[in-house]
């Protein structure tokens, strides 16, 4: 017979957390973000947003890059393949040239090897940066910009260009490639595109 009073109780994970879909970031936040950090000298911050809305990597494959990822020799690549973690699935994304420009400047001043992390982490138990350090700086980044941290997470950084590109476009299977996804469906899901299209047909509809 089992002691009932020996079973510990679990709080679930998301109690006291508002949880769903995050934001992505709108242009003229991204722009004003990064003029900031270049005024500032955050050379590691600017490289990490710019590659980060490059990408489209999720925050555990983006902070686990290597230089030798990006770059060819000692020139940022214009384009890099990655393996990512969660699907094992290869993912190729553009590096534009603000992207590159920051990533170069950001690998001399840190003095940076073809195996060294991009992003090496200041806490000398890991290798790189870790996810909550990366989602303590796009906390950071938020606060900064005068938004609420509870609308944004590091998957905003993730959907920002993937959204951008669809309402350009509105070639799903393009995000769909862009984002690595295996399903068309988890990209419709990922970006709440049904949701957001019938919205915008309800705006444009008048009784």
């Amino acid at each position: 017979m089992e002691a009932v009073g020996n079973t510990t109780h679990r709080e679930p994970w998301n109690k006291g957390k508002i949880v769903g879909q995050k934001a992505p970031f709108k242009p003229k936040d991204i722009w004003a973000l990064r003029v900031r950090l270049q005024m500032e000298g955050r050379i590691r911050e600017l490289a990490l947003l710019n590659l980060g809305i490059d990408s489209k990597l999720r925050g555990c494959d983006l902070v686990a890059l290597k230089v030798r990822d990006v770059c060819h020799g000692d020139q940022v690549a214009t384009r890099a393949i990655v393996m990512q973690h969660k699907t094992q699935r290869p993912v190729q994304f553009e590096i534009t040239a603000t992207t590159r420009e920051a990533l170069q400047t950001w690998i001399k001043h840190a003095e940076l090897k073809p195996d060294n992390f991009l992003f090496p982490s200041r806490i000398h138990d890991s290798p790189h940066l870790g996810t909550r350090q990366y989602a303590r700086i796009l906390g950071h980044w938020v606060d900064e910009l005068g938004l609420d941290r509870a609308d944004y997470g590091t998957h905003s950084i993730r959907r920002t260009k993937a959204t951008l590109i669809y309402r350009r476009t509105k070639n799903l299977r393009a995000v769909q490639l862009l984002l690595g996804h295996a399903k068309l469906e988890s990209t419709v899901r990922y970006l709440g595109i049904e949701v957001d299209d019938a919205l915008e047909i309800s705006e444009q509809t008048e009784i």
